[in-house]
């Protein structure tokens, strides 16, 4: 008899149970079916892999052999399964973009690129706030591509499976009422919003405790923050209820004026993300070339940003 990855899993399960009924149990087998198993197992192994006694059963040395093995090939195997799944959902969807991305004119923008360049590909969205979701649904082959940002610094979402570049670094604004008395300003230093109240779309990455931080700085503590979609935002600084924070390639929106923050206090980094086992090399620089040129269209739009952009000096 050849040793097959159930005959493991059978070995693993007998040693977690410590005796052979308890095992029989979970594995939904008669006992005497389990034993004549665990025979024919340690005939092709060459020896016996437990003690029996009273109290149940003890790994000899040779089952603690096995047993190391099997705790490095067993996670091993399934990783290759789920890693062989993503693989073949990929294969399939050949022809076909699945992207997700956090709120923002960028999936939108990226979209329409595709839409360009690859006319007969099917091209489905999935937005969401949080940017660990989206990296969960790239791990498990559910999303293709995913548009997410970090605030800084800080390191993208999820684990090295992922592949993450980016897209580009936009300075965050702030967001005032037409009507706001710092409104006509070309920009406007955070520490002359102490006495505001907040609002921006929420996140699961450092972002609050950057703006936190940053309002030290500048000598206050920020009041009342209102965490929302990005239509209740919009309408929040509207109605001078609370001052708004945004990515600087937020479009024109009327009654609302978006200013840069003298110093550029916080900053966000762009990314696009895969999974490196499941997308081709090609196809994702095309992707990210395609993310890059939508995300200067976007900026391009921007007046309050084309104008920050053009007082920088080139580097």
């Amino acid at each position: 008899m050849e040793l097959e990855l159930r005959h493991l899993k059978t070995v693993r399960a007998i040693a977690d149970a410590g005796s052979l009924t308890r095992a029989a149990t979970v594995l939904g087998l008669a006992q005497p079916a389990l034993s004549a198993q665990l025979k024919r197992i340690e005939r092709a192994l060459g020896g016996a892999l437990f003690e029996r006694g009273r109290h149940g059963v003890r790994a000899t040395a040779l089952g603690e052999l096995v047993l190391e093995r099997s705790r490095i090939v067993l996670p091993a195997v399934t990783e290759l399964q789920q890693e062989a799944a993503r693989f073949a959902r990929a294969s399939r969807t050949a022809g076909r973009f699945r992207l997700g991305g956090t709120h923002g004119p960028l999936l939108g923008a990226l979209v329409d690129r595709l839409a360009d360049i690859a006319p007969d590909a099917r091209v489905t969205t999935c937005a969401s706030w949080s940017e660990r979701e989206l990296a969960a649904l790239l791990a498990e082959g559910r999303l293709d591509y995913a548009l997410a940002g970090v605030c800084g610094s800080a390191a993208p979402p999820g684990d090295d499976r992922l592949v993450w570049r980016e897209v580009a670094v936009d300075p965050v604004f702030a967001m005032l009422s037409e009507d706001h008395p710092l409104a006509d300003r070309p920009e406007v230093r955070l520490g002359e919003l102490a006495d505001e109240e907040w609002a921006c779309v929420p996140g699961d990455g450092c972002f609050g405790d950057c703006f936190t931080a940053a309002c030290a700085r500048s000598g206050f503590t920020p009041r009342r923050m209102y965490e929302t979609d990005t239509a209740s935002l919009v309408h929040l600084v509207q109605v001078g209820r609370a001052a708004g924070l945004c990515r600087a390639t937020f479009p024109a929106t009327p009654k609302l004026a978006v200013r840069p923050l003298a110093g550029t206090p916080l900053t966000w980094r762009h990314l696009l993300g895969w999974h490196a086992a499941t997308q081709q090399p090609d196809t994702a620089a095309t992707v990210l070339a395609q993310a890059r040129i939508a995300h200067a269209g976007a900026a391009a739009r921007s007046d309050a940003y084309a104008t920050w952009l053009a007082a920088r000096p080139v580097p």
